[in-house]
């Protein structure tokens, strides 16, 4: 991106609009469903999460990770649209494989609650109806363990951040 890089005002804005959502339902997706959304040597799952986010959409943390993949995109303005269609594409590819092992992990584990849930609340693009059910269990979002959780996504934000501010000035 930043070979390309050719940032507006009004480009970073809006871009910083979007990177600002997208972290917010990051967080509120791992404030909900804990630390163990960080990860990635093998599946688990202490409880089945269908309240906060999880809720309107299966998917919370993905979906913010798209959005701020799209605002990095918006915000450089990098062959706009171009590298964004293509980065949005293999984003949905790699993230449907994924989900697809998540699922079936969860079908296994959670059986007809989660097949309930999975049927009544979308995989990728939230519901403006909220998902309730005899299975819901009231989950506290713990907001501190989130933000701890979260350090390296902030880390990351600051620094594509700082670094897209700083080709501006300098190449601007």
């Amino acid at each position: 991106m930043i070979i390309f890089f050719d940032a507006t005002f009004y480009s970073s804005l809006i871009g910083l609009v979007f990177l600002i959502l997208g972290e917010i339902i990051r967080l509120i997706g791992v404030a909900y469903a804990g630390e163990i959304t960080r990860t990635t040597k093998r599946l688990r799952a202490n409880f089945l999460v269908t309240n906060g986010p999880y809720a309107y959409v299966r998917n919370p943390i993905y979906l913010g990770n798209i959005m701020i993949y799209i605002g990095y995109g918006i915000i450089s303005l990098a062959l706009f649209p171009y590298l964004q269609i293509v980065a949005i594409s293999w984003f949905i590819f790699q993230y449907h494989v994924i989900i697809h092992l998540e699922e079936e992990f969860l079908e296994d584990k959670y059986g007809e609650a989660y097949l309930a849930y999975k049927n009544k609340v979308n995989r990728y693009l939230p519901k403006i109806k909220s998902y309730t059910s005899e299975f819901n269990r009231d989950v506290v979002p713990n907001y501190l363990e989130a933000i701890k959780s979260e350090v390296p996504t902030f880390q990351s934000l600051i620094s594509v951040g700082l670094i897209s501010v700083l080709f501006n000035v300098v190449f601007r």
